[in-house]
């Protein structure tokens, strides 16, 4: 099982950013997927999770700004997050769960300045 996030970086408040997950090894098209983020002296926080076959779960903390969805036809999965806010500082991963805990990748930072 590979996960490889990327599309991380540092955005003004208000500004978005797209995250990607690759995947591969295992058979990405029958698996709930979940993003997950870790701020500096936080736990994990699970943020968002959708499944193969429609259920889609959002934290109130990122409902209405985050948009979670997948290419089956790429095994990748996508988080795209607007009106970002400096309180969403963490590094995210992707996680091969419905949930926060199961295989995951090294992550991709996010850095929102005020």
């Amino acid at each position: 099982v590979q996960l490889v996030e990327s599309g991380g970086g540092l955005v003004h408040a208000g500004g978005s950013l797209t995250l990607s997950c690759k995947t591969s090894g295992f058979t990405f098209s029958t698996s709930a997927m979940s993003w997950v983020r870790q701020a500096p002296g936080k736990d994990l926080d699970w943020i968002s999770g959708i499944t193969s076959y429609g259920p889609i779960f959002y934290d109130n903390a990122v409902k209405g700004r985050f948009n979670i969805s997948r290419d089956n036809a790429e095994s990748t999965l996508y988080l795209q997050m607007n009106n970002l806010k400096p309180a969403d500082t963490a590094t995210y991963f992707c996680v091969k769960s419905w949930g926060p805990y199961g295989p995951r990748g090294q992550g991709t930072q996010v850095i929102v300045s005020s």
